[in-house]
């Protein structure tokens, strides 16, 4: 009997995530030298990672052959510090992305909704069906999250908004005030879910923690993948309600976050000048690539995070072609003329846009 036979009928029709095309897939497709492909697809720190944490990976290496601290103690002390925020309303995940499907696990399931806007995180989507819940999602004029329309969505069944701010893919942001008037604006059995993957990248990103001390429903999600650049170890967390962190704490598989994770995360926040480094590199990277756009004639949504969407009629075969120059980007779903281009090195940005100068060039 096919497994399919006996499985949730909800799996059957579940799409599953594709993530950005590793190098080693890309040189083997194309019979290229891994070390000569620039990666700009997955919206990673071209700087590589955090050196301290690099170090302190190291150090924890000797201590690999024990579980690690489950509740990860040093972490949320440390973290707890900076926020101003009780170690009870922090829950920390194996990548941010286990904190969001930790909210669906908790708050979503059959006969309830999560409203997201249509080009928002494809995760927010995937975590909603996967609980059995209707995914609502809402348009997006000029590649922004419309609050307004979002509010006009939310219905008795509601039980989770999500929200990324700077939005992945398009790179847009919402202001402090209206994030503030639209939570408030919010009845009780919705919580507001904030991705705040990105906000490190940002000159002054929102504070939601005045709504979480007012007692609203609001749950903040960040990553050490991003600007930190512990992509490859995963771990993200979340700051809320100490009642909402405790519902997640028990959806929470023990030992979610590595001890490797772990301490790289507690050294990585001491690392404030790779950290002012890599918003100083992004900030030029994005300069670079949006003149380079502009002198190409590509149309492009200005982008407040550590990558761009620009137009490109033909994006699919641009795609491809870049790929075949060594240069990974990542095609958008639901929007087929849009790349998404994570903001590299200064030479890595160069080959990009030269990519798609011959690639216009042979249309």
């Amino acid at each position: 009997m096919d497994a399919s036979q006996f499985a949730q009928p909800r799996i059957l029709n579940q799409p599953i995530y594709q993530p950005g095309k590793p190098i080693s897939h890309v040189a083997r497709e194309f019979g290229l030298d891994p070390a000569k492909i620039d990666k700009l697809a997955s919206n990673e720190n071209p700087l590589g990672p955090s050196p301290k944490a690099l170090e302190a990976v190291a150090a924890a290496l000797r201590e690999v052959h024990l579980y690690p601290d489950g509740s990860c103690w040093d972490l949320t002390g440390k973290l707890a510090s900076r926020l101003g925020v009780g170690r009870d309303q922090l829950v920390f995940g194996n990548g941010s992305n286990e904190v969001l499907e930790l909210v669906a696990h908790a708050f979503l399931g059959p006969d309830t909704e999560g409203v997201m806007g249509v080009n928002g995180f494809i995760v927010y989507k995937l975590s909603t069906l996967l609980m059995g819940a209707k995914a609502v999602e809402v348009t997006m004029p000029g590649f922004a999250h419309d609050l307004t329309a979002m509010r006009a969505a939310v219905t008795p069944r509601t039980r989770v908004v999500w929200i990324a701010s700077p939005n992945n893919p398009t790179g847009t942001a919402n202001t402090e005030a209206e994030l503030f008037a639209f939570v408030r604006s919010l009845p009780e059995h919705v919580l507001f879910v904030l991705d705040e993957a990105y906000a490190e990248y940002q000159d002054r990103a929102p504070d939601l923690r005045p709504l979480i001390a007012e007692g609203r429903a609001v749950l903040c999600a960040r990553t050490f993948s991003k600007i930190y650049g512990l992509a490859g170890l995963r771990v993200g967390y979340a700051y809320t309600r100490p009642d909402i962190a405790a519902l997640l704490q028990r959806a929470r598989e023990p030992f979610n976050v590595n001890s490797l994770a772990q301490a790289a995360a507690v050294a990585a926040l001491d690392d404030a000048d790779f950290v002012r480094r890599s918003r100083e590199s992004n900030r030029a990277g994005l300069q670079q690539l949006t003149t380079g756009f502009r002198a190409l004639g590509l149309p492009f949504v200005p982008s407040e995070a550590n990558f761009i969407m620009v137009e490109v009629a033909d994006a699919a075969p641009a795609f491809v072609f870049l790929q075949k120059r060594g240069t990974i980007v990542r095609p958008v779903g639901g929007l087929p003329n849009h790349l998404r281009i994570t903001v590299g090195t200064a030479d890595q940005n160069e080959r990009c846009l030269e990519g798609l100068r011959v690639f216009l060039t042979l249309q």
